[in-house]
């Protein structure tokens, strides 16, 4: 089964415990869906050992996600995040940045753009020097760590960029988030650009997935990249003006 055929047969599924989204509604291509116990995965997160002792914690902008980022500022950990199609780039939120009884407004999509700012690659590197852990919506996962979104590769591009500012490597937990029924044990073809997880948390448990992938080491894939990315995502074009000096 290819990835388009997956996301189909797991929509169908996905809808009938998903909330829809106020801009996309039902339209799962553009956007990672809230579903029916997405707390509780966000709380199962929270009592693992690696969120516990992480300080700087990479989290997708997805629907799904917002009981963690909640969770994150109210542990005084330093939220990095990125804008819708990665458009205005990463963006942070510091321990303090977020008056106390406001966490939960700060991490709403609308109310994170109250307290969040814009931070650069080369801001990410010297200020934040690494990423201690990431954690990712995703269209389905399967049980050997292969994740895969709405099918535009923002994460894995997410993880380039990273991976390329040198703040993340091959030790640096990746999470994938999804409700049970998103968890799919079929054959995926892998990519080289595939960023394999090692955690997959539901509502309703937490998997070590114990990969015998590995994550991607190649950094941007420049030849890859849809038309029009580097000019509208400013990371990127920050990479590509330094490769070009």
């Amino acid at each position: 089964m290819n990835r388009n055929e997956a996301r189909k047969k797991i929509w169908e599924e996905l809808k009938k415990v998903a909330k829809p989204d106020s801009r996309f509604h039902w339209d799962f291509a553009e956007f990672i869906a809230d579903y029916e116990g997405s707390d509780k995965g966000a709380q199962l997160i929270r009592d693992l050992e690696v969120y516990k002792k992480a300080q700087v914690i990479f989290i997708t902008p997805d629907n799904n996600m917002e009981k963690l980022r909640e969770f994150t500022l109210k542990d005084k950990k330093t939220l990095l995040t990125t804008t819708y199609g990665i458009n205005r780039g990463f963006q942070v939120i510091h321990p303090g940045d977020v008056p106390e009884g406001k966490e939960e407004l700060a991490t709403t999509l609308d109310g994170m753009e109250k307290f969040m700012k814009p931070i650069s690659l080369k801001e990410i590197k010297e200020k934040l020097e690494k990423v201690d852990m990431l954690v990712t919506g995703a269209s389905a996962i399967t049980p050997s760590g292969i994740r895969f979104g709405k099918g535009h590769g923002y994460f894995d591009l997410e993880w380039a960029m990273l991976w390329e500012t040198q703040v993340v490597d091959l030790k640096t937990p990746v999470i994938a988030v999804g409700h049970d029924c998103q968890v799919v044990d079929m054959e995926i073809e892998t990519t080289p650009y595939d960023t394999i997880v090692d955690y997959i948390v539901t509502p309703t448990k937490v998997m070590n997935v114990n990969s015998q992938l590995s994550k991607p080491t190649s950094g941007v894939i420049w030849d890859k990249l849809e038309k029009g990315m580097i000019e509208n995502i400013p990371p990127l074009q920050e990479l590509y003006d330094l490769k070009r000096q």
